[in-house]
């Protein structure tokens, strides 16, 4: 069962946003996600050839983009 609009909005947005974090994460195994209230953007680490990747992103979708591509992230904006 998914958080109610009532009980996200009274969250903080540091809480609200862990379940799509954690949504990312069971969709890309082995990657670890976060947004950072610091910076304002969102954040993964994600295995590649070699070794590991820190890639950023705006939002959720940009970041399941980044995932994907994370050999070539960022790509040109």
């Amino acid at each position: 069962m998914g958080v109610s609009w009532v009980a996200a909005a009274s969250m903080s947005p540091e809480i609200s946003r862990r379940p799509v974090a954690a949504q990312i994460e069971r969709e890309f195994s082995g990657v670890v996600a976060w947004y950072g209230t610091a910076t304002k953007a969102w954040w993964a680490m994600v295995r590649v050839r070699g070794g590991l990747r820190l890639v950023e992103a705006a939002g959720p979708s940009e970041l399941r983009e980044a995932i994907v591509t994370a050999r070539g992230w960022p790509w040109p904006r």
